[in-house]
């Protein structure tokens, strides 16, 4: 007659469980950076989108200037003369039912700019047509846009010269 020993060996020790608890916490600790990473790389991927898709809007405004769908004075550069222009949207003159043109259904927020009390707009450096290119600053047109971060990307390059 085969009896069960009087004490059974059921579940862990406490040793087994600190060991257990030990090596997720050293895994922990090795992902925590990784996962900063991960994260930064997703904003600057946002970050990229949201820069070219402003920089084609300003550019197909500037293409409906030169082809007469926007009305522009002469002496203009016939970039917008804001971001929110873009997405506003603004008359087609060569349409006769004086349709609307848009270039972007919503502006994009620059990801670098974790202010959320400000506009869309406002996140964005601007450059205009008469400002030289190693000194941006706005004017009566934009013809480029900036982040404002004075953080560097994880390619070595500060976001305001992307």
């Amino acid at each position: 007659m085969n009896h069960p020993p009087r004490f059974q060996r059921r579940g862990f020790t406490l040793i087994e469980l600190v060991i257990a608890v030990a090596v997720v916490g050293v895994l922990a600790l090795m992902a925590a950076p990784l996962l900063e990473v991960t994260a930064q790389r997703q904003k600057e991927s946002e970050l990229r989108t949201a820069l070219r898709q402003i920089r084609e809007a300003i550019d197909a405004y500037h293409r409906a200037v030169q082809e007469k769908r926007i009305e522009s004075p002469a002496d203009a550069t016939g970039y917008p003369p804001d971001l929110e222009r873009l997405a506003a949207g603004t008359a087609d003159v060569s349409t006769p039912d004086g349709a609307r043109i848009y270039f972007l259904r919503r502006l994009p927020r620059d990801p670098m700019n974790t202010d959320p009390t400000l506009k869309p707009a406002e996140t964005w450096g601007l450059r205009s047509y008469a400002s030289p290119p190693d000194a941006p600053a706005p004017g009566d047109d934009v013809y480029d846009v900036y982040s404002l971060s004075d953080k560097t990307g994880l390619n070595g390059v500060p976001y305001r010269d992307w």
